[in-house]
């Protein structure tokens, strides 16, 4: 019983959100994400008690995250995506890692290496599902901007759970990696598989059953995404790797087997998650944010800001040093900002950081407290930023979500 009333209220919460943000964009376009988060602490047992998490909101949550880095891997384009551009995003992503490994390490606060590295590459990581639809919505996804961002992104959602599927898996660093090497195989015969011609019946049954009960497409891509993410758990790599695999596997899928088709499966898919699985996740955060240790204790409170400076210094800095040549000052910067953005991913590490001793909540608060700033910080400084230099930001009438 209690779960419905916890599920009853996400749902709620969910509703309310949008229309939130929609009420404040006219004065400050509030990213709808924040309203959830804020939204679930409320009604979460540190301030009304109204909600609380069990096993199946606990799944709900998970599927919900599952959902974001699918969508997430889904974004990126391969034809625009490489090059020099992927190049300078990789290397600035592995400078990052150096960098928050570093300073997790130094704030770790005698909790040695395993606690540093749990901080460290919570710090390198980017919201890019975040990102994407503020960007989206701004009309700042096309053009070379756009490539840019999808590749820092890109590399900074996939570079974490690549370090924490080598780092954070309790294995030896060896064996880890061949099992990375052995799911990276996998992965690859899987998108030699989606590149191949398809047979003309099957777009036709994609196409023909779009408006009808049947929906191949929607079914199809719910399958790739539950079979590798049942093969990133048997292999004992984080399901997230799988999620973000699946995302990458279906958009090579649906554009190459049935290109007319592919945005209206897109946008099913998209209101599957965003409609309901991806506020899910959000708000279990909130429920699930641990308030009260966070500012029960100084320490804690205080390493908010500190880790908000280190999101911009760890991340940003190999990002400013790193952009391609050709971004205008104002661009370099808003990328930076765009790139420091981080929650799901660091909402994903503290949680298992929690869960193996490695953390203790107030820790794991302050990290995702930063991360929260930063989704609504930063990217209303990036939009801004670039809006000032494009002259113009918003078109007459247009909202901001």
């Amino acid at each position: 019983m209690a779960h419905s009333v916890t599920l009853v209220l996400i749902m709620a919460v969910a509703v309310l959100a949008p229309l939130l943000a929609h009420g404040v964009a006219r004065w400050l376009p509030v990213p709808l994400v924040i309203f959830e988060i804020l939204l679930g602490v409320l009604i979460g047992p540190d301030v009304l008690g109204w909600a609380h998490t069990g096993e199946v909101i606990d799944v709900l949550g998970q599927l919900g995250l599952a959902m974001l880095i699918f969508l997430a891997g889904y974004e990126i384009r391969f034809d625009e995506v490489r090059g020099d551009t992927l190049r300078r995003s990789v290397r600035a992503w592995l400078a990052a890692l150096v960098l928050g490994l570093a300073a997790g390490i130094l704030l770790a606060h005698g909790g040695g290496f395993d606690k540093g590295v749990y901080i460290g590459t919570a710090l390198t990581s980017t919201a890019l599902g975040t990102v994407l639809p503020m960007l989206r919505d701004s009309g700042g996804l096309d053009g070379r901007f756009g490539t840019v961002t999808m590749a820092v992104g890109s590399v900074g959602e996939f570079g974490p759970i690549i370090a924490m599927a080598l780092l954070l898996s309790g294995r030896a660093p060896a064996r880890s990696a061949v099992l990375l090497a052995a799911f990276a195989v996998l992965t690859a015969a899987a998108v030699l598989w989606a590149m191949r011609p398809k047979p003309p019946w099957f777009a036709a049954v994609i196409a023909k059953t779009l408006q009808s009960s049947a929906q191949f497409a929607v079914r199809l891509v719910a399958l790739v995404l539950v079979a590798m993410l049942g093969l990133a758990q048997a292999m004992g790599l984080d399901v997230l790797l799988g999620a973000f695999a699946a995302g990458l596997i279906t958009r090579l899928v649906l554009t190459g087997a049935a290109p007319e088709s592919s945005g209206a499966v897109l946008s099913k898919v998209e209101a599957m998650g965003f409609g309901f699985l991806v506020p899910l996740f959000y708000v279990v955060t909130g429920i699930q944010f641990d308030l009260k240790a966070l500012l029960a204790g100084g320490r804690e409170l205080l390493l908010l800001p500190v880790f908000l400076l280190l999101f911009l210094l760890v991340r940003g800095l190999p990002i400013w040093l790193l952009a391609p040549r050709d971004l205008e000052r104002r661009d370099r910067a808003a990328l930076v900002l765009f790139g420091s953005t981080a929650l799901p991913l660091v909402v994903a590490i503290t949680t298992l950081g929690v869960e193996d001793g490695e953390l203790d909540a107030g820790e794991a608060a302050a990290l995702v407290g930063a991360g929260m700033v930063s989704v609504l910080v930063f990217p209303l400084l990036a939009l801004r930023l670039r809006g000032h230099a494009a002259g113009g930001g918003r078109r007459p009438g247009e909202e901001s979500w």
